[in-house]
């Protein structure tokens, strides 16, 4: 084992899988100096540039899986994506089912997501229950770099899309180039475990739908992903201090969603919080509530998502996203009803 960050990680299995298989290729915005190791090892045919335009090359990269390639396409930040959602949603996401299974897309879309840095709502969003609504997506959000790479690895040889997210809290890269220019005096909550840890010499695949049990407890199950699960690993760390035991689940994946150790999880502890950095209104919380019922389970409930539009002030955003003061005094309000 070694240590890595949570960014170089990534790089670290995308630099493994592109040395196993010529046909994959990254394409993006400024990719020649963002990963400008990949570039100086694979050059600039594999490592291609493109311009400012989403909706282009994310286009490209579609019919570029089609041919037999394999495409990560960088899209900056998530709340760009918008701009692409022709080609994912009417084409991507639907080419393998309208073909009857003669044609498929395995591309990666790799995109930078999250808040806590005071960049508001046009740049901070997480947007993968919007995504996640799509049929034929596949949704990855890593909260670590073990995780990231090898999660990584099995994204890139999906023989359909994935929408693979990076938190810009856990990124070193991201917060040298964008949270930290001109905001001096804002401080930033990076948990230390996410952002750099231990990973395997060699990279394996981790399947895609399998979430990682990061604690065990008895009294309350916290289900999360990306930044979140150590937002609640110091919230069942609290409330151990209250005397309650808290089990923390990493989701890993929103598509597929690992119902069945949710089940597991909840079936034990009867109370469960869903903590999401994304929107709550018709997204992941609503959708974990609903599966579990439809199983046939009877327990107690909360969510903390984020509930409105980040705003840019600092201290607005703190009360709109999810933190570990919201979690446990969820997690409180829970338990005593």
């Amino acid at each position: 084992m070694t240590k890595m960050k949570f960014a170089q990680a990534i790089e670290s299995a995308i630099a493994q899988a592109m040395e196993e298989d010529d046909n994959i290729i990254i394409m993006g915005e400024d990719v020649h100096t963002l990963r400008v190791n990949l570039f100086a090892r694979f050059g600039k045919e594999r490592v291609k540039y493109t311009p400012i335009s989403e909706s282009g090359f994310v286009g490209a990269a579609i019919t570029a899986a089609m041919a037999g390639l394999r495409p990560i396409a960088e899209v900056m930040l998530v709340d760009f994506i918008a701009v692409t959602m022709d080609a994912i949603l009417n084409h991507a996401a639907k080419i393998e089912f309208f073909s009857g299974n003669k044609w498929n897309v395995p591309l990666v879309i790799r995109t930078a997501c999250g808040g806590g840095y005071g960049d508001a709502g046009q740049h901070e969003q997480s947007l993968w229950g919007w995504l996640a609504h799509i049929p034929g997506l596949s949704i990855v959000v890593p909260s670590n770099p073990a995780d990231a790479g090898g999660l990584m690895l099995s994204s890139i040889f999906e023989d359909n899309p994935v929408i693979y997210f990076e938190h810009k809290l856990l990124a070193d890269y991201w917060m040298e180039n964008m949270a930290i220019g001109g905001r001096t005096t804002v401080s930033f909550d990076i948990p230390e475990q996410g952002a750099e840890g231990e990973v395997p010499v060699k990279w394996e695949p981790i399947s895609l739908g399998k979430l990682n049990y990061m604690k065990e407890g008895n009294d309350i199950t916290l289900v999360s992903l990306g930044v979140s699960v150590h937002r609640c690993m110091e919230a069942a760390n609290i409330l151990e201090g209250k005397g309650l035991s808290a089990e923390v689940l990493d989701l890993r994946s929103v598509v597929p969603l690992d119902i069945e150790n949710i089940k597991k999880s909840v079936e034990k502890t009867g109370a469960v919080i869903i903590v999401d950095e994304d929107y709550m209104r018709f997204g992941l919380s609503g959708e974990i509530s609903a599966s579990l019922l439809e199983e046939g389970l009877s327990f107690k409930y909360g969510r903390v998502c984020t509930e409105n539009t980040i705003p840019y002030s600092i201290k607005l955003e703190e009360q709109t996203l999810p933190n570990t003061k919201r979690i446990v005094n969820c997690a409180l309000k829970v338990l005593k009803n």
